[in-house]
């Protein structure tokens, strides 16, 4: 009897433990968010005079270009999302169909930072927050003309802001972000690492004075991390060419010269953040993702940092430019096979954290957004649902 007792009592436990883990979500899907859709920000308006952000590209379309086949209208219209009340809806939407980690696009030029409302105002002061989680992508380029549709076509060397940082402006950077972002409790961590993404490596390196500099400050950075109070830092890169090898780096005789670079600055993981920056994108998306799985293995079995498969919706940002290499047949149900593909690369790796990357939120402009439009309604976030979501319900219904 007494054995008995016990084998019941051990069997309630797991069935208590294993209906938990059911109801919490198997895989990390993160979306990068670009954070230019905002009204009343001050700093937007010398590209987008309205007033209402990069959504102006949007509106203006046909107007600028009469009769363009890019026709595209939000279904939740030309919303505000520095606003807390339409980024509670965000999130509400985003984790209902299976999103449950936002990558911000974040910006510093001219000594202060560039786009935080979205973050600040809009998501961190969302009254349901909590129900999803965040990190930075640093996207330290260049600003040129292209935001602003006026110059966009214009052909010439015009660096309006640099991304390059010197190591003051680096260090300063680093603190505020550790203090200001990674100890909030939704800021995104591996095995308690805050994750931290760099978008463009040859603007680093220029900026701190070479590549032992820039792997020094890393270090640094990774140190003051640690001085917070965490394990250390995920320092993510952003995969890929002109951020995998330098001209001013001796890898030696190494055999793989790019993972030797890589391993000098200390990062840790990678991952994508568009198709574009990889692969022909003017191509049927079968095609193209034929083309990404392939390169998903080269990175797999030539380095030795962790590599999150990443997804893009399409692209073509001809809103912006008039013309643009265009993504084809990406359809919804294209997106959901992508998505397929690349949750069996996280299953074969089981070791590592099953974070997927999906550009983008709500990168419009360049035709590459989850969120629901005129032309396939709620389809891509019923895809991300159907294979990261209902699957997981299955599981809980057995």
């Amino acid at each position: 009897m007494k054995n008995r007792l016990c084998l019941l009592f051990v069997f309630l436990c797991c069935s208590i433990l294993l209906f938990g883990q059911g109801k919490k979500q198997k895989y990390d899907i993160a979306a990068f968010l670009y954070p230019a859709y905002a009204s009343d920000d001050p700093r937007l308006r010398p590209f987008w005079p309205m007033g209402i952000g990069e959504w102006e590209t949007v509106m203006t379309m046909q107007k600028r270009n009469p009769g363009h086949y890019w026709d595209r209208k939000p279904l939740w219209g030309y919303i505000n999302e520095a606003d807390p009340s339409v980024m509670s809806m965000e999130i509400e939407q985003a984790t209902k169909h299976g999103v449950n980690v936002f990558i911000f696009d974040w910006y510093w030029y001219d000594g202060r930072p560039f786009m935080e409302t979205t973050l600040d105002n809009g998501f961190l002061k969302a009254d349901n927050v909590d129900k999803m989680q965040f990190y930075l992508m640093w996207a330290n380029h260049d600003v040129v003309n292209v935001w602003d549709t006026r110059l966009a076509r214009v052909k010439e060397d015009n660096v309006i802001w640099t991304g390059k940082v010197d190591r003051q402006e680096f260090e300063k950077i680093c603190k505020r972000n550790i203090e200001k972002y990674f100890k909030h409790p939704q800021y995104y961590k591996i095995d308690g690492k805050p994750v931290f993404m760099i978008y463009d490596i040859p603007q680093l390196i220029a900026g701190l004075g070479g590549v032992e500099e820039t792997a020094d400050a890393l270090e640094w950075f990774k140190k003051e991390t640690k001085k917070a109070g965490f394990p250390g830092l995920e320092l993510q890169i952003t995969m890929w060419s002109i951020n995998m090898n330098y001209s001013g780096f001796d890898a030696g005789k190494t055999t793989n010269p790019e993972n030797s670079f890589v391993k000098k600055l200390g990062f840790t993981s990678g991952t994508h953040y568009q198709f574009a920056h990889f692969t022909n994108v003017n191509e049927d998306y079968n095609v193209i993702m034929d083309a990404v799985e392939k390169e998903w293995e080269r990175i797999d079995s030539s380095y030795d940092f962790t590599y999150y498969p990443h997804i893009s919706v399409g692209w073509d940002n001809s809103p912006r430019t008039g013309v643009s290499a265009v993504v084809k047949n990406n359809t919804p149900e294209n997106f959901e096979k992508a998505l397929r593909r690349a949750k069996a690369f996280a299953d074969r790796h089981p070791k590592q954290k099953p974070l997927i990357t999906i550009n983008s939120w709500n990168e419009w402009t360049e035709t590459s957004y989850l969120m629901p439009c005129d032309m396939f309604g709620y389809g891509y976030l019923e895809a991300v649902k159907r294979v990261f979501v209902d699957l997981n319900e299955l599981s809980n219904e057995k």
